[in-house]
C-alpha cells in the first residue's frame, strides 16, 4: 500500500478525503442526488436492508472473485461506470481511471461527455465499453459510434433512464453546472482549494485550454463554459425502443441498457436482442422518487435472467454492497462514484486503492458467508 492512501481504509475514508480536496460545487456535483435527495438515502437503506444468511462450516481457504461478463473472464465482478467530468475531478481523469480499471482487469466505460476522447483513453490498454447518450441528430450518433468502435470499444451501453435534464437545486447554489460559468462564489470555491487549482484546472488550460466534450464533433465542440454550439448535438428527448432497434442493427459488438428498473421494460430489452442490462436508479442523481435497484432486481432477474446478463448499480460503498447486488441476481455490478473518490485523491494509484479495498472487502464477505464462488452468493439470501 502507498504510504499516501495508508489512512484510506474504506469507500467512506476516500469520500471525505476527495471532500477536502475537490472545490465544493465540484465534490456536490459528484456525491450529491436530485431534489430532496430522498433517494441517496433510500439506496443505502435499501442495501442495508439486504441481509444475507452464512453457510458455517465451510471450507474457505480459496475464495474466487473471477466473474464472468458478457463471454469475458475478469477477475472481479465490476466494471466502472461511465461518469461525466471525470477530467474535472482529477487532471486527464478518465485516462486515470482506466489506466486503474487496466490494472485490476476490469472495464472501463468511456461516457459521451468525457473530457478525455476514447483514442486517448484507449492508449491505457483497458477493456473499454462507449457510453451513449442520444443526440438529436441519429446520423452524427451513429458517427460517433464509429469512432468508439474503431477506438477499440466493444460494448455499448446505452443510458436510458435520463429523459430529462434532472433537477440538481444544489448545483444552481453552488454556482457550479454545465455549461460552467464564472461567478464569485465559484471562484472564492476555486481558490480554496489551490492544489485542485493547480494539478488540474492550471495544468488543463496550459496543455489544452478550457476542457470540452471530447466526444462531440469538431465544428460542434464547445468549451465548458459555454452553451453546446449546435442544437444537433444535444441530448434528445424522443429515444425510444426504435432507437434501441437502430443500435440494435447498427452496432456490430454487445448492447447494454442501463437504467432499468421494470419487468416490462427488462422483458422488451431482451426482446430487442439487447446482451445485458444495468439494473440502476442513476445513483439517485436523477428521479428522487425512483424505486431503488434492489427493490425490483429479485423480480428482473427472475424474469429475464436465463436471457440476458444483468448489472446492478447504484450506491455500492462495500463490498458487501457487492455480494448482495450478486445474491439478489445480478452478474455483475457497476461502480461510479466510488473510483471518483479515489481519482480525486491520488489519481490511477487512489482510484486502484478504492477498488483494492472493495475486492478485500468482497473476499472477506464471502469468506464469513461460506461462498467461495461468486455463484454461490445466490445461496445466502434467507
Amino acid at each position: 500500500m502507498k504510504a499516501a492512501f495508508s489512512q484510506i481504509l474504506n469507500v467512506a475514508d476516500a469520500r471525505r478525503a476527495a471532500a477536502r480536496r475537490l472545490p465544493h460545487g465540484l465534490f456536490a456535483y459528484v456525491d450529491r442526488g436530485s431534489e430532496d435527495e430522498t433517494s441517496i438515502a433510500l439506496n443505502r437503506l435499501d442495501l442495508d436492508a439486504v441481509r444475507l444468511a452464512p453457510r458455517i462450516l465451510r471450507d474457505v481457504s480459496t475464495i474466487s472473485t473471477l466473474a464472468s461478463i458478457l463471454g469475458r473472464e475478469q477477475p472481479l465482478p465490476l466494471v466502472i461506470a461511465p461518469t461525466a467530468f471525470a477530467g474535472l475531478v482529477w487532471h486527464d481523469g478518465e485516462f486515470a481511471l482506466a489506466q486503474a480499471a487496466a490494472k485490476a482487469g476490469i472495464p472501463f466505460c468511456v461516457s459521451t461527455q468525457s473530457i478525455t476522447p476514447i483514442e486517448h483513453i484507449a492508449e491505457s490498454g483497458a477493456q473499454l465499453w462507449f457510453q451513449l447518450y442520444v443526440w438529436k441528430n441519429r446520423q452524427r450518433m451513429l458517427g460517433l459510434l464509429e469512432r468508439a468502435w474503431a477506438a477499440g470499444a466493444e460494448t455499448l451501453v446505452l443510458t436510458v433512464d435520463t429523459a430529462m435534464p434532472p433537477n440538481r437545486e444544489y448545483n444552481i447554489r453552488n454556482g457550479f453546472g454545465m455549461p460552467l460559468k464564472a461567478s464569485w462564489r465559484a471562484g472564492l470555491d476555486v481558490a480554496l482549494h489551490p492544489r485542485w487549482a493547480v494539478g488540474v484546472m492550471l495544468r488543463a488550460l496550459l496543455t489544452g485550454g478550457v476542457p470540452s466534450y471530447a466526444h462531440y464533433p469538431e465544428a460542434f465542440r464547445s468549451r465548458l463554459g459555454r452553451e453546446t454550439l449546435s442544437d444537433e448535438v444535444a441530448l434528445a428527448r424522443d429515444v425510444t425502443w426504435t432507437d434501441v432497434a437502430l443500435l440494435r442493427r447498427q452496432w456490430r459488438g454487445k448492447l447494454v441498457l442501463k437504467g432499468i428498473l421494470r419487468v416490462d421494460d427488462a422483458r422488451s430489452a431482451a426482446e430487442h436482442g439487447c446482451d445485458a442490462i444495468v439494473v440502476s436508479n442513476h445513483g439517485a442523481r436523477n428521479l428522487d422518487c425512483a424505486v431503488g435497484p434492489t427493490q425490483v432486481l429479485p423480480a428482473i432477474a427472475e424474469a429475464v435472467g436465463g436471457r440476458m446478463e444483468i448489472l446492478a448499480d447504484s450506491g455500492v460503498r462495500r463490498g458487501a454492497d457487492i455480494a448482495r447486488f450478486l445474491a439478489l441476481g445480478a452478474t455483475g455490478v457497476m461502480i461510479g462514484r466510488a473510483p471518483l473518490f479515489g481519482l480525486a485523491i491520488g489519481g490511477s494509484d487512489g482510484a486502484s486503492r478504492v477498488i483494492e479495498i472493495l475486492s478485500s472487502e468482497l473476499r472477506t464477505t464471502m469468506g464469513f458467508l461460506g461462498s467461495t464462488e461468486l455463484r454461490q452468493l445466490r445461496e445466502t439470501l434467507p
